[in-house]
Order: structure tokens, then C-alpha cells, then sequence
């Protein structure tokens, strides 16, 4: 497993974000958590005063993508989610290592905030909605088995929603290691925006994993580009007013919950 220091918000003057709420985010096969921040330094700039983003190394050792050699080559070690990019088998506990990696990482640097969500490329776009589909069926679990003395394995930190830039269905079960069969029957229903490039040539791809999303809880940003992250401010504004949308929208829930509960 290879160790970051861009883990986290290194950068000076971070230390300002250490209690905003987290979002964990997943680089794409081919590149690693140092270039995929530099990838996000637009949307992270544009976030800066909400979250905090908090990057993954992926666990495998992987060539560099074809779009990652002309400005990062000098960026490696570079790692994928999967072996190979053919693979839609997970190792399950490699990948849950890496991700508490990096959250033990961003806590050990002083950070505090509950884990909002995920940021995901390519692959890693197609993983965080996975992540997202696991915990839904962890809760669904919990709940059904509550007050039976039921535990479930790899519990997860809470994320409320997924942001998920070019990912490709269909979604993967990562329900244990070992168990990591594909599955259709589920659809994920909590909160994604999704963010197709235009002139990506596997945008088909990307819109079968919105239609393994629940369409009232899915947002579309269709922009002019290929397969990469957006960097325009037009760009990445449309993006990011989603996402303030989306979190808007959860806080007045949350509030709303919490006024029943008082009226109960």
C-alpha cells in the first residue's frame, strides 16, 4: 500500500478546513491521490470554505493512463483500483485498507469533520458509487436485524451522497471480500450527481451507471469535454452548484427530522 502526505489538505493555510465536514476522493486508474489533486484544484478551490477533501492511493501498481503521461510522467508511482482494467472483481479488504489509510491519515493531521461524501474519476467514480450502494445495504442490514446482536463487516463512516465524474456501470458489490459477484436488482438511492464529459467516447458507459441510480435522487451536469476532470470556472461552477444544492437540501432534512423528533 503506498503511503501519501496528499492524503489530506497539505496545503498552507489548510489547517482552516480541519473541522469542515470530509469527502473522500477517488482518483481514476493510472494516476494516484497526488495527481488527482491537482486534477481537482478547481472544484477543490471552489469548495475550499465547505469541505474538505481528503485523497486515496489506490492499492495496485498500474501504468499511467495515455491522458496522465504528457503533464504528470514524473508523478508516479502510478495505481489503479483493480488489477486490471478489464476487471470488475474487487479485493474488497485492499481497497477498505487504503481508504482507512487515508482517513487515518487526514485524522492524524489534525482534521475532525464527519465524512460527508465522495468525489470519484473513471474508476474511482465507479467505486465511490459502490462504496455509496454497500453502505445503503449495510443500513438496510442493521436495520433489519436491530436489537438481534448483528454486526456488519466494513461499516461505513456515513456518506451522505457521491459526486461521480465519468464512472462506468455497472455498479460492483463489495459486500465481503471474496463475495464480490456483480449484481443489477439494486439501485442506489442515495443522493449522486453525476458529470458526463460530452465528448467522451464512453459516455454510454458512464449514463448505464446513472440508470443504476434512483432518477429522483440523481443530479446530471453535462459539459463540452472528454474524459477527464472539468478545470473551467463555468465548468466546475455547474458542478459545484449541485453539490450546494444537494447539500442544502440534506441539511433541510436533517432539520426537519429533528423537528419531528422534538414534536414526538
Amino acid at each position: 500500500m503506498q503511503s501519501s502526505e496528499f492524503a489530506g489538505e497539505m496545503a498552507p493555510g489548510a489547517e482552516r478546513t480541519l473541522d469542515l465536514p470530509r469527502i473522500l476522493c477517488l482518483h481514476g486508474g493510472g494516476t494516484n491521490a497526488q495527481i488527482f489533486r491537482a486534477q481537482c484544484r478547481v472544484i477543490r478551490a471552489h469548495l475550499a470554505d465547505s469541505f474538505r477533501l481528503v485523497f486515496a492511493d489506490a492499492p495496485f501498481p498500474f501504468q499511467p493512463g495515455p491522458d496522465v503521461t504528457p503533464v504528470y510522467s514524473d508523478w508516479g508511482s502510478f495505481r489503479a483500483w483493480l488489477p486490471r482494467p478489464d476487471m470488475m472483481e474487487l479485493n474488497v479488504d485492499r481497497i477498505d485498507g487504503c481508504i482507512s489509510a487515508a482517513m487515518r491519515a487526514d485524522d492524524q493531521a489534525g482534521a475532525t469533520g464527519q465524512w460527508a461524501g465522495l468525489i470519484g474519476f473513471s474508476q474511482g467514480a465507479s467505486l465511490a458509487a459502490s462504496l455509496l450502494l454497500r453502505q445503503q445495504r449495510d443500513n438496510e442490514s442493521q436495520a433489519s436485524s436491530w436489537g438481534m446482536g448483528c454486526s456488519v463487516k466494513n461499516p461505513s463512516p456515513g456518506y451522505r451522497f457521491a459526486v461521480l465524474f465519468a464512472g462506468r456501470g455497472p455498479l460492483m458489490d463489495m459486500g465481503s471480500s471474496g463475495d464480490n459477484t456483480q449484481f443489477g436488482s439494486d439501485l442506489l438511492r442515495l443522493p449522486t450527481i453525476h458529470v458526463h464529459g460530452l465528448q467522451d467516447p464512453g459516455i454510454e458507459m458512464h449514463r448505464s451507471l446513472l440508470h443504476c441510480c434512483l432518477k429522483s435522487n440523481t443530479r446530471l451536469v453535462e459539459w463540452d469535454g472528454n474524459h477527464r476532470m472539468p478545470v473551467t470556472t463555468k465548468d466546475v461552477s455547474a458542478v459545484v452548484a449541485e453539490i450546494q444544492g444537494l447539500t442544502l437540501n440534506l441539511q433541510a432534512a436533517d432539520s426537519s427530522g429533528k423537528e419531528c423528533c422534538r414534536k414526538c
